[in-house]
């Protein structure tokens, strides 16, 4: 597996990384089986994945628990990217409305975290959401201190605007920001790309493939199951998703002309964008991991990306990529 810098913080990882949050949720079908999961996570770090996404609101904290049990016999040849921010009593796991980055609360999630992770340092601590009630300051300051403590050894942001990131590089330096980023969603070439640039921050895009639609095993008439979050999501409207898949053909026959599949596609595609840019595109099976992780053998070269973005020109996604209550919590 190839490595990647997430910008100038010294953390390396695999250039492609993996996304935890469905292996313990229902957010894309039902469950997956616990003794599988981690399976999986340890067969992704046998193929080269060192960076594990998760975050206590998954579950919450079944996720973190999970990783825990999983990577903890490879704890040291591993980077555990996790992430506090929601109002989620750190004992009971009790959620409130909304968001809490008080520094108090801060320290005490990330106390949770450890034990749960069962580890004593966390590699990359993250803010899910941007709290509106506390200054980004005061946010970064509370990580400067578990990074003083050795507690966490990066800080991170994620769904971040462009104006929180400065603020909060200026108190601490951070190693990445995450948000969602991929031919279904391109926002952050508008400012976020060129900011995180210039003040040498990674890049760790989650939802890559377009919650499977870039995979091109999904159309208009798919019947997602009962609780599954894409039937709220506007984009993956019946109406929407027939409009949409003209982004798919697109996919589709670039990936006939690579001998590859739509999502390697996909992956490859965002990896040429930056060399610091790292997804973590997130499955509950094997398969699926390995088809991923094959993206990082696709070259596309100079000529192909200057086709796929005149070809990308004229296709307009139809849809909002978040129902309006979630999409108003970012980019703050």
């Amino acid at each position: 597996m190839q490595k990647r810098a997430l910008g100038n913080s010294g953390l390396e990882v695999s250039a492609i990384g993996l996304g935890c949050m469905s292996m313990t949720g229902a957010i894309y079908g039902p469950p997956a089986d616990r003794s599988e999961m981690i399976g999986l996570l340890r067969a992704a770090h046998e193929r080269g994945v060192t960076l594990f996404d998760t975050a206590e609101a998954y579950g919450p904290f079944a996720n973190e628990e999970l990783l825990g049990e999983a990577l903890a016999p490879i704890r040291d040849q591993v980077v555990i990217a996790t992430k506090f921010g929601f109002d989620i009593d750190p004992v009971t796991g009790q959620r409130g409305p909304g968001t809490n980055s008080r520094p108090a609360h801060i320290k005490a999630a990330v106390e949770a975290s450890l034990k749960r992770l069962r580890t004593d340092y966390i590699d990359l601590l993250y803010q899910h959401r941007v709290d509106p009630a506390v200054p980004i300051e005061d946010v970064a300051g509370a990580v400067k201190d578990l990074v003083a403590e050795g507690k966490v050894r990066h800080f991170g942001l994620s769904e971040a605007g462009v104006h929180t990131i400065r603020r909060a590089h200026a108190v601490l330096p951070l190693a990445a920001v995450q948000s969602e980023y991929s031919m279904f969603w391109r926002g952050p070439e508008l400012e976020l790309l060129s900011t995180l640039e210039a003040l040498a921050i990674g890049f760790v895009p989650f939802t890559p493939l377009g919650a499977g639609f870039l995979t091109g095993k999904i159309d208009a008439s798919t019947q997602f199951e009962a609780g599954d979050f894409r039937n709220i999501v506007p984009r993956f409207s019946p109406e929407a998703r027939t409009q949409n898949l003209a982004l798919v053909e697109l996919l589709k026959s670039i990936a006939a002309s690579k001998g590859a599949t739509p999502a390697q596609i996909a992956l490859a595609w965002l990896l040429a964008q930056k060399p610091w840019i790292v997804p973590i595109p997130g499955t509950t099976r094997l398969h699926r991991l390995e088809e991923n992780l094959g993206a990082v053998n696709v070259e596309l070269n100079v000529d192909d990306l200057a086709r796929i973005q005149a070809q990308l020109a004229g296709i307009v996604i139809q849809g909002e990529r978040l129902p309006e209550a979630i999409l108003k919590m970012t980019g703050l």
